[in-house]
């Protein structure tokens, strides 16, 4: 059954609910671009505290670019073994976040699409050096209409999700992944922050593809979204709510009733 799962975004070294579509790299000027819905005075730790007290698992902290090793790791202490991590993870750094940084998984993107192309090799050796239910594959995508067919399809975006990449999310390239981890996370980039619901056909499709846990993000809104994904997706996919949530200043969703969503399922 669908649960709510927690996010820590940091930007700068400080926790903020970002609109995706907004980022940008330091060539085209990140800052100016950057629409924020909300920058917290609190640290990470405090996130990482709340989700902890409340027994929330699977919780994702993403780094949003430079700066933030700090803060993640400030959080991941405060769970130790508690948290994802996620943002600038190769086969370098893994074990470091894994061991001094006391994840409980890492997750990675770009490092598998080096010029943007996907590179099963190096997902390979990712799990043979710290072994598959270690790792979360992010398939954080973009929606577009493939001009042959005039069908939707979602591409797997990179670089703070700017990149389209060479990989569709479907069932033949989730079914393949999942070979090489133990959990998807999925950023609807079009739609994250922006706290106008959730992309229902990408929610519907994931219920249908994947045979590992997945985690949804982008679009959440209401506390009915949860109802809505569970839905949609048949129990399979999770939400996490970002920029609506209470705790980071939003009015549509209460931390409290997502805790209580979560403990009537546990």
């Amino acid at each position: 059954m669908t649960l709510f799962r927690p996010c820590i975004d940091l930007h700068s070294g400080t926790v903020k609910q970002i609109v995706g579509a907004s980022l940008r790299d330091k060539a085209q000027s990140d800052e100016a671009s950057l629409r924020t819905n909300f920058v917290s005075s609190l640290p990470s730790s405090h996130y990482a505290n709340l989700y902890k007290d409340n027994s929330l698992t699977g919780a994702h902290v993403i780094k949003l670019g430079p700066g933030n090793d700090q803060a993640a790791l400030d959080a991941l202490h405060a769970w130790p073994h508690g948290l994802q991590v996620g943002g600038g993870i190769t086969i370098d750094n893994a074990e470091y976040w894994l061991g001094e940084g006391k994840a409980a998984k890492i997750i990675v993107t770009s490092w598998l699409f080096p010029n943007a192309k996907f590179d099963l090799v190096r997902l390979r050796q990712l799990a043979d050096r710290v072994g598959k239910e270690k790792i979360v594959v992010d398939v954080s995508c973009k929606k577009v209409i493939n001009p042959t067919t005039n069908t939707t399809e979602w591409i797997v975006a990179m670089d703070k999700w700017q990149t389209l990449t060479d990989m569709a999310v479907n069932q033949d390239s989730l079914h393949m992944l999942e070979e090489y981890c133990s959990e998807f996370l999925v950023h609807a980039a079009d739609v994250e922050g922006l706290c106008k619901g959730v992309d229902e056909q990408l929610v519907a499709r994931l219920g249908e593809w994947c045979r590992i846990p997945v985690t949804y993000a982008g679009g959440g809104h209401a506390f009915s979204d949860l109802e809505l994904v569970d839905r949609l997706s048949n129990g399979k996919v999770d939400l996490t709510f970002g920029s609506a949530l209470d705790i980071f200043g939003g009015t549509g969703v209460k931390f409290e009733d997502c805790v209580k969503w979560n403990h009537e399922r546990s």
